[in-house]
Order: structure tokens, then sequence, then C-alpha cells
């Protein structure tokens, strides 16, 4: 990852402020804010923004943030993104016990032992460490073994820098992505390709009486579980939308919440 240069406001020593949050959120009681999007304003202090006690979506990334004190009084977060930041500790995620998903890529989260804060977070599901396209990541994702790391300490993690790892359509997205490696050319050339032969020895294709198998229904079977959990995302995502939507009114739009 690049070296970040300073970000706007940076200079300033931009912090959250009362006024900040309202503005940002159209509301006039903090406790009351529900969602909120500080994307990109050069902060380098949380100030008053723990007092967000009902607070479940947070958007902090692209600011220059060094820790994260304030958020471990938010118990009820659900999902935060602190993604393009000068983080080296997230200590204070521990006590956001319902976090489930995480995005902190583009910090300077050196070692695995930075993550242990995070074993205590049991609806943790989603981490993101690691962003190609943004071209985000972690000094710690260099290392050859880091996802198994990451994987061992912590267990519950289902989806690791969007990778599906664990969970119902895992061994489906893994065969996928062995059936796209298999198909790319290689970067070497090789030998000679042998001339082409029949797929199938002569008389395959001939009518044979009806025959079960158990890794053709295995298969199905999974398919259709997947299918059924790809509806089921599709739904809390339209709900949360909704949700979005509501909490932010006309002046607000849901799809500037990206995580």
């Amino acid at each position: 990852m690049e070296p970040q240069a300073e970000k706007p406001g940076e200079a300033d020593g931009a912090r959250v402020t009362p006024q900040l949050l309202k503005s940002r959120s159209g509301e006039f009681a903090l406790e009351s804010i529900l969602l909120l999007k500080l994307r990109g304003l050069g902060l380098v202090d949380l100030g008053c923004l723990g007092e967000c006690l009902a607070l479940e979506w947070l958007d902090l990334s692209g600011n220059a943030l060094t820790q994260l004190g304030p958020l471990a009084s938010l118990r009820r977060l659900v999902v935060l993104n602190v993604s393009d930041n000068r983080l080296t500790g997230l200590e204070p995620l521990a006590a956001c016990e319902n976090l489930q998903s995480l995005n902190a890529a583009g910090n300077l989260l050196a070692t695995p032992g930075q993550l242990q804060c995070l074993t205590g977070l049991r609806g943790l599901e989603c981490l993101r460490l690691r962003d190609p396209l943004a071209r985000l990541g972690n000094p710690l994702c260099a290392s050859p073994s880091y996802s198994t790391l990451v994987r061992e300490l912590l267990p519950g993690l289902k989806v690791i820098d969007g990778e599906r790892v664990t969970g119902r359509g895992s061994e489906f997205y893994q065969l996928c992505r062995d059936l796209d490696s298999s198909l790319r050319p290689g970067s070497s050339p090789g030998p000679r390709a042998a001339e082409a032969q029949p797929w199938v020895e002569p008389g395959y294709w001939e009518s044979w009486p009806p025959r079960s198998s158990s890794i053709l229904e295995e298969a199905c079977r999974q398919f259709r579980d997947t299918l059924q959990e790809c509806h089921e995302l599709d739904r809390q995502a339209s709900d949360s939308l909704a949700r979005a939507e509501q909490a932010l009114g006309p002046a607000g739009a849901a799809s500037s919440f990206v995580f």
C-alpha cells in the first residue's frame, strides 16, 4: 500500500462535534442517530461520536484516524467501515458486541495479534483487511499465510476480503474459483497441445435406464441452498436499504452508504 498523503482538513485537526453529527444525520438528538456517513472529512479525532448510543451503521473511511477510542460505547453497532485511515490497533471494538461487518482495509495493522481484540465478537462474520480494487491493504496482508492465520484466529468469520470461506455456498464458491483458474492461459508457454480427442467413449450418449447419482443430487441440493441463501440476503439488503432511506429522509441517499 502506498504511503497515505495528508488528507483534507488534517492540518486543522478536524474532529467530530455535535453540530457535525446533527448536520450529517438530520437528527436533533445524538441518541437518535442510526446511520452515519463521515467519509473523507479529514477527521483526526472522533470527539463526541461515542454519544450516538443507538448507532448501527457507521462509515469513517478516508479520514486520518489513528485510534477509535470513542467507539467502545457503541454497543449496537452492526456495520463499521474504517478503511483508508492510519489505525495501528482496533482494541476499542472489543466492546462493540453486536458488530457483524468490519472493513479495516488501508490501515497500518502489521500483525495478526492486532486482531486479537476481535476474538470475543461472536457475531462478527465479515472482515475486510485488503481491497485490491481500491488498492488498500494492511502490512499483515503481505504474509503468504495471512488468510490462514486470520481464519484460525477468528474461526467464526464467513467472509474475508469479500471471499466466502465458510457456511453454505463456500464449496460452490471454491469450485467456481478453481474452474476460473483452470481456464486462464498460463503465463509461460507449455507443451504443444495434443490433438483433440472425443470427450466420451463410443456409445456414451445412447439411451440407458435412468439411474440415481448421489453426487449429482448433493450438488443440486447445495445449489438450491445457495440460491435460497442469496434470496434471503437480497431480502435483508432490501430491508436495510429501506431503513436507511427512512432514517436519512428525503435529503439523504441510501445508495451513498457503501460498505
